[in-house]
């Protein structure tokens, strides 16, 4: 066949071997019902606050690479970009924790050289200090090792004032059931498995590398810690603000980027109706998705 013709029928199917796009299903029995609580309390945000309660989004982002280019960055002028080398020198690599206060936007951070639960230990501690007082706090966190050990149990007691005892808490599974109980003056929220993505810092580790960590060229550690340090300053006094969340907690097993195709080219093809074509209906079969469960 001629390249025409495969290409009208791939068109006319709806087919882009060429492209592909990350999809992972959660497998988590819970994961719904963990979902929209996570969505519930950053929509509760708010009116928490008011009432002396606050959320607060935690996780790290690992492996920032400090890099130096090995020929100067030429800046940017009229009718041409900034001009970076593409080879460059590796300088070293930090670890940043991260805290994003849900109702204001507010960020604290810490840099650290590795990523264990002591650097955890030693954020929290920080992050309390410097985000807003408040009478009781939602730590939304994922599913890491860090965040669950005993030493994170441990801060947890002293800082809920709450006795502990250590030998109930052996596995890590006892550990996450005692720190999401919502009786603690600091009370955590995991995401369920493949669900990290609910956490709203993560929307700000987005923010962070496009503005800053994509123009890596730095001349040392220390104006990368420097330049890092500056602009979350500059962040958190111009920038800072909380983020709209649209996520209800139903599943995404419908909404995947070919789907959304196909109905953006019925929408723009007269003589598409909304019924499916012959093709659609033996190359797309009703899928053994299962929808989410009317409330």
């Amino acid at each position: 066949m001629s390249r025409s013709t495969i290409h009208r029928i791939l068109e006319e199917a709806d087919l882009k071997p060429h492209r592909s796009a990350y999809w992972l299903n959660s497998h988590a029995p819970d994961f719904g019902a963990r979902a929209r609580e996570i969505s519930q309390l950053y929509l509760d945000a708010p009116r928490l606050w008011q009432l002396g309660e606050l959320v607060v989004s935690t996780d790290e982002k690992t492996g920032i690479l400090i890099r130096r280019r090995k020929h100067p960055t030429r800046p940017i002028r009229p009718g041409q970009p900034r001009l970076r080398e593409h080879e460059y020198e590796r300088l070293g690599m930090r670890q940043l924790s991260a805290s994003f206060c849900v109702p204001t936007g507010q960020v604290a951070y810490d840099l650290s050289l590795t990523h264990n639960g002591a650097d955890f230990c030693a954020h929290l501690r920080h992050a309390v200090t410097e985000l807003p007082e408040a009478e009781r706090y939602h730590w939304v966190v994922d599913n890491n090792r860090t965040h669950s050990t005993p030493a994170v149990c441990a801060l947890v007691a002293e800082l809920s004032g709450l006795t502990l005892d250590e030998r109930e808490l052996k596995t890590g599974k006892a550990r996450r059931a005692w720190l999401s109980e919502p009786e603690h003056k600091h009370a955590f929220h995991f995401t369920p498995a493949h669900g990290s993505w609910l956490n709203q810092v993560e929307m700000f580790f987005g923010v962070l590398t496009r503005r800053l960590l994509a123009r890596d060229d730095f001349v040392s550690v220390e104006a990368f810690v420097g330049r890092l340090a500056e602009w979350l300053d500059y962040y958190n006094r111009e920038k800072a603000h909380p983020y709209k969340w649209t996520y209800a907690g139903t599943p995404l097993v419908r909404d995947t980027p070919f789907e959304q195709t196909r109905k953006q080219q019925r929408r723009g093809r007269a003589f598409f109706g909304p019924r499916p074509q012959c093709f659609e209906r033996l190359f797309y079969p009703p899928r053994p998705y299962h929808r989410a469960v009317p409330a």
